[in-house]
């Protein structure tokens, strides 16, 4: 049976790390095993880490490990991989919630030897009666139909336990990760039935804040790591748009701001690494991802 050790890398998540520790701890598996949940919360100042401590009691796979301070994402990540025991290590974002069957399904792929590395398919919470809410739907709308021909992996990804370590000035942990899959000559897998609920930007600065790091993060990815992530191709995300798109008037509006927000944001991400010699690493945060409530 394979036995995977579950990363979740957090930052003041208090209102959703509890309902996602009893989502990990309660999922429905067969032919896997979570033998351990690794919790990094790095600088957290609200209840964060009174939570998990207390799922630490309550689940003996459950442990803790504080970071003093906020040093990146890929600096929590790569305490994870220094500990973690299992076959195939789980990267969860702290701020996203699995269906029941996610990690089985997640997992499942591992049965073929090729396969290096999976991702979940993110679906969000947001109303898509709203302005905001129509982009971020939208936007994963798109990821899924693109990472169905190429995969593009991310919010909830697994891999084989030889990833050990990912460069500490990363600001995009999975896209990295796949590179280094790729360098080892295995493939990636996208698996569209193993469900992720996250929760994107519910106004227009989060999303510019979220977009720009993102785009920033993937022009350091191709001059590094020397990888390029399939989203990165605008003409086919294009295609892929038009195919998409309901010719309905407020579709239509929706949709020409959904992409002016996207250009928008690549190009704060062109002018912040080219003009300002940014690697956004260690990101502000975009406080409207972090409940999962709001629908």
């Amino acid at each position: 049976m394979l036995r995977a050790s579950v990363g979740v890398m957090v930052y003041n998540e208090e209102r959703n790390i509890g309902k996602l520790l009893e989502a990990l701890t309660t999922q429905d598996l067969e032919n896997a095993e979570i033998s351990e949940i690794v919790v990094v919360s790095s600088g957290s100042t609200d209840g964060t880490d009174e939570i998990a401590s207390d799922w630490s009691k309550r689940d003996d796979r459950i442990r803790l490990i504080r970071q003093e301070s906020r040093q990146g994402k890929a600096s929590a990540i790569n305490l994870f991989l220094a500990e973690a025991e299992g076959d195939v290590f789980v990267l969860e974002s702290g701020d996203t919630l699995p269906n029941p069957d996610c990690v089985e399904r997640l997992l499942s792929p591992f049965s073929d030897d090729a396969v290096g590395m999976t991702g979940a398919r993110p679906v969000p919470v947001d109303d898509p009666d709203t302005f905001m809410g129509f982009v971020v739907h939208m936007l994963w709308r798109l990821h899924h139909k693109l990472a169905l021909k190429s995969p593009k992996l991310g919010e909830m990804v697994a891999f084989r336990s030889y990833v050990r370590a990912i460069p500490s000035d990363t600001a995009v942990d999975e896209a990295s990760i796949e590179a280094i899959v790729a360098e080892h000559g295995q493939t990636l897998r996208y698996v569209p039935d193993a469900v992720v609920r996250n929760k994107g930007a519910s106004n227009v600065r989060d999303f510019l804040r979220q977009r720009r790091r993102i785009y920033a993060g993937h022009i350091w990815l191709e001059r590094e790591q020397d990888y390029e992530v399939s989203t990165k191709n605008v003409g086919g995300i294009l295609s892929v748009l038009l195919d998409d798109l309901e010719w309905k008037p407020r579709n239509v509006i929706w949709t020409a701001g959904g992409v002016f927000l996207e250009f928008l944001g690549r190009l704060l991400g062109v002018v912040d690494y080219h003009v300002f010699k940014k690697n956004p690493y260690t990101w502000d945060i975009a406080e409207s991802t972090k409940s999962l409530d709001a629908g």
